[in-house]
């Protein structure tokens, strides 16, 4: 039975994930992906509170291979990649702050570093600036809601996965 990845996720994150059952149907998906035909939304728990309540963030990254970590700037730099992404605030706790990301680009690590930019850490990713990680190495990054358009009939499919089975993220589900 062939089986083909269309899309990937950060190791540590959670969240929903598309796969083929066909060859065709994977070029078909893997062209919808390139020609930004999708829509994805991501959560993210943060430990520090943005200073705008929504926004858009345009940053230039540049991918470290030897730390796998990629630095945002503001300046394009030799080698650098345009990334870009909206987010908004959607709830906070007394500790955490729930953002909703949706991403204009698709880059490495593109949530991770350019919200840690602007200071909105996520929580549990050390490589990031956290203070600390979570307690199963994940980071509280979850691809929360995908569009896609089946690649056979063209039928939208919506897709909204579950949150972690943890405390923070099912206060934050209970109320969003």
């Amino acid at each position: 039975m062939f089986l083909g990845v269309v899309h990937r996720l950060d190791r540590p994150t959670s969240g929903a994930l598309v796969f083929a059952r066909t060859s065709k149907g994977l070029t078909r998906l893997n062209e919808q992906f390139r020609e930004r035909n999708t829509k994805k939304t991501y959560w993210a728990i943060v430990e520090k509170e943005p200073k705008e309540k929504t926004g858009t963030l345009v940053h230039f990254l540049k991918k470290n291979e030897k730390q796998n970590k990629s630095y945002a700037s503001l300046e394009e730099t030799p080698g650098s990649k345009r990334a870009s992404l909206e987010y908004k605030l959607i709830d906070k706790s007394d500790k955490y702050f729930l953002l909703e990301v949706e991403l204009h680009t698709g880059r490495h690590h593109q949530i991770r570093s350019q919200l840690s930019t602007i200071g909105c850490i996520i929580k549990g990713d050390v490589k990031y600036g956290a203070k600390r990680s979570n307690p199963d190495g994940s980071i509280s990054l979850h691809a929360r809601y995908l569009e896609i358009n089946h690649p056979t009939t063209k039928e939208l499919i919506k897709i909204t996965a579950p949150v972690p089975n943890e405390p923070i993220w099912k206060f934050f589900e209970e109320r969003n």
